[in-house]
């Protein structure tokens, strides 16, 4: 029975790195053809593409609910919505092709190229809007993607790119742009990353997998853990506030990364914190009822049960054996500790808060700190104040690379309730070992070169002093050598040398070579 199972995966895997071959070789061949296209085709192609994935947003919704287990169909909608048109919208009117600036005083003129093909890597939690927020940057940039899905994703994920795919096509798009590994294996994955006719990675996903697009030895873009503090100050307007943390908590069941994780809270307004979180439908965990939600949280000391990600509060009370009102929406317990240790510090990708007492301001930025080291330095921070002066010194100390300030932080930081460019991407830049701390997108996909005319006159100084001085130094050197060379010949080799007669011979010989 055991060597039955491993035929099947090895056959599973040579089918899976096979196909990943030929989507590239696809890929590459129709990217080159896409090279030609012009601004106003390539422009065309997106809105169609992202049109047609808009379109079909409940649809895949309901598709990646069904096949993951996790989420909220109404929140994956909104979610493919972001990733469909707002991505489009923000990337519409950007000149990607040719010539895309042109300085004419400094007489600079740049001109954008693509990389090639894109190995993009899709999560489970957030499929078929990322693949289409990946698919989109891609094709505005004349890149063809080839797309490996979690394999707890894929139907839902090739559904979204067949919907891309189609619409790509039908408006003139060359076939194959788009492809995908419809039997996804970590094997196919790792391969296609370092295949030699992919260009750039756009890896989203665990650390693991972010590590190895980093290894593979081409440029990548990968993402860090997001385990996001959230300090509502003593200035916050509570009730407004509480009301945002619940709902973006409690967004598609807190799937995405940027979602709050923790809350820190001023010892002067806690208790009206806490009424304000049980009027927006929060559980307290007493000391029993958290001691059996951590042994459901984590199954080892840092590890996430991956069983809790994307479920709701209620089903994560049941599986660890609380009894909840079925229509609470976030469990909350009080906590003291942060560490791999403490269940409730780490990420948790799921409805569930620790709750930190902060004595001062300094006790709070020092807990949300430790938040950050703990597992997401670069990724993003949830502040809640109407002190001005507080956000900006949030803003400056820091270890991130987005803050979110009176709003929703999951879906803030993905640019749907703030000014940040809409992307299913988030880096961490150098805070969390990322090459960049943008929120990716069709920019980060293009290189530019330059041409530049001179306009400046210099003069190249020829050699000079220096130069003669050392060419004279040699000279005297070599004058040295024949006087002693002439003294020692007169002197003789036998014969006594008198001191005065040799520096009256050497005085000689200098006048008749100065001669």
């Amino acid at each position: 029975m055991l060597k039955e199972c491993v035929i099947v995966q090895f056959d599973h895997d040579l089918q899976s790195i096979q196909e990943m071959r030929d989507a590239v070789k696809r890929a590459k061949e129709a990217q080159l053809k896409y090279l030609s296209f012009s601004q106003e085709q390539v422009d065309e192609i997106v809105k169609r593409v992202a049109e047609a994935a808009y379109a079909k947003s409940l649809e895949l919704a309901q598709m990646a609910v069904e096949e993951t287990g996790m989420g909220v169909v109404e929140h994956k909608k909104m979610k493919n919505e972001v990733g469909s048109m707002a991505v489009y919208e923000s990337i519409k009117d950007e000149k990607t092709v040719g010539v895309i600036r042109e300085d004419r005083v400094n007489k600079v003129t740049e001109v954008a190229y693509p990389y090639g093909v894109v190995a993009g890597i899709i999560p489970t939690t957030n499929p078929t809007s990322t693949a289409i927020f990946k698919t989109l940057i891609s094709l505005k940039t004349r890149n063809a993607i080839v797309v490996s899905p979690h394999p707890r994703a894929v139907k839902c994920t090739v559904e979204a790119l067949k919907i891309c795919q189609e619409a790509a096509v039908k408006a003139g798009a060359p076939d194959g742009l788009i492809g995908w590994i419809s039997k996804p294996s970590m094997a196919a994955t790792n391969e296609l990353m370092k295949h030699r006719d992919v260009n750039v990675i756009l890896a989203t996903g665990g650390g693991a997998l972010v590590r190895a697009a980093y290894s593979s030895g081409k440029p990548a873009y990968g993402v860090g853990p997001g385990n996001v503090p959230c300090y509502i100050e003593k200035t916050a307007n509570v009730s407004k506030s509480v009301s945002m943390i619940v709902d973006s908590k409690s967004f598609d069941n807190g799937t995405i990364c940027a979602t709050e994780q923790a809350l820190v809270v001023d010892r002067n307004i806690k208790e009206m914190v806490i009424r304000e979180f049980k009027n927006n439908g929060a559980y307290f965990l007493n000391a029993d009822e958290k001691a059996l939600l951590e042994k459901v949280i984590t199954l080892s000391p840092g590890h996430l049960n991956p069983a809790i990600v994307g479920q709701s509060a209620v089903k994560i009370a049941e599986m660890a054996g609380v009894a909840v009102p079925q229509d609470t929406r976030v469990l909350i317990a009080e906590e003291t500790r942060v560490g791999k240790d403490v269940p409730f510090s780490i990420e948790k990708l799921s409805p569930v808060f620790p709750l930190y007492t902060a004595e001062s301001y300094e006790e709070a930025k020092e807990v949300c700190l430790k938040l950050l080291n703990l597992g997401g330095r670069g990724h993003s921070l949830s502040l809640h104040t109407n002190d001005d002066a507080v956000a900006k010194e949030f803003a400056l100390e820091m270890p991130v690379s987005r803050l979110m300030v009176n709003t929703l932080s999951s879906i803030g930081a993905v640019g749907a309730t703030t000014g940040l460019t809409p992307s299913l991407t988030l880096g961490c830049g150098s805070f969390g070992g990322n090459i960049t701390g943008d929120n990716v997108t069709a920019r980060h996909l293009i290189n530019i070169k330059r041409m530049a005319y001179g306009i400046k006159d210099v003069s190249v100084p020829k050699p000079s002093i220096p130069s003669m001085m050392n060419k004279k130094a040699e000279q005297e050197t070599l004058n040295v050598e024949n006087i002693v060379d002439q003294v020692l010949k007169q002197a003789g080799s036998n014969a006594e040398v008198d001191p005065k007669v040799i520096a009256e011979m050497v005085n000689q010989v200098i006048q008749k070579i100065s001669n």
